[in-house]
């Protein structure tokens, strides 16, 4: 099966998402999530578990702060 036009959802240690071409190695500090798809597959699967996009470390910070 072709990879032309698929994507992969790759996650930093920020717990931030992101699409990559399926065919192309994540870029330095990025990994795969374990999800590919289409465009759109991906985009629908980061919106689903990726609610808070904020960066981990504020989430974090925020927290403490909070004392959450």
């Amino acid at each position: 099966m072709s990879t032309a036009g698929r994507y992969q959802v790759v996650v930093n240690d920020e717990e931030q998402h992101a699409l990559w071409p399926a065919d192309t190695p994540p870029p330095a500090g990025w990994l795969p999530d374990g999800f590919s798809g289409t465009e759109e597959e991906c985009a629908a699967h980061v919106d689903e578990v990726w609610p808070d996009i904020r960066p981990l470390s504020l989430r974090r910070r925020l927290a403490a702060r909070d004392g959450a």
